[in-house]
């Protein structure tokens, strides 16, 4: 498939704010407070020191899968680290180079940022297709464990009652 990889814009707002509550229901079965993942998504839109979404799109134009990058500063490297985050790609154009073409351009943009030491990213432990497509792509396993708490109530797990 014939991709081309663009930043977001504050038009894109719905579409990726619906591409994050698809990625969540289908990889962690959690149902997000939409007006609280639309608020989100759109502070990152209007603040770049939030993160940046890059969307893929296909030959018509229709945005077929998205990414978004968030920073970490690195002490021990003395550089910072690019998060990559809200993966998602549409369920019909899967397999078809989508998320290779937005992490090569990622890694394009890594290129030119001096201070920018590494890529990182998360993924759900049961996700096997996707570990494997990170670890064809160079993306190795570190051994961390991430370990959370989260005081935002919008997000509702499986067996859990949305908050009141």
């Amino acid at each position: 498939m014939e991709v081309r990889v663009r930043p977001a814009g504050p038009a894109d707002l719905a579409t990726v704010a619906g591409f994050n509550t698809a990625m969540a229901l289908e990889t962690e079965q959690c149902r997000l407070e939409p007006g609280t993942v639309a608020a989100g998504v759109r502070a990152v839109l209007e603040d770049p020191t939030h993160g940046r979404y890059f969307l893929a799109e296909d030959a018509s134009g229709t945005v077929v899968g998205q990414l978004m990058v968030t920073y970490e500063w690195s002490d021990w490297r003395n550089g910072r680290f690019w998060w990559i985050q809200s993966v998602y790609v549409r369920p019909e154009t899967r397999r078809q180079g989508v998320f290779s073409a937005l992490f090569r351009h990622l890694e394009a943009l890594l290129a030119s940022e001096p201070r920018v030491c590494g890529l990182r990213l998360y993924v759900e432990c049961d996700n096997e297709l996707a570990q494997r497509a990170y670890a064809s792509l160079g993306l190795e396993e570190t051994g961390y464990i991430v370990m959370e708490i989260d005081r935002s109530g919008a997000v509702t797990r499986p067996g859990e009652a949305p908050d009141a």
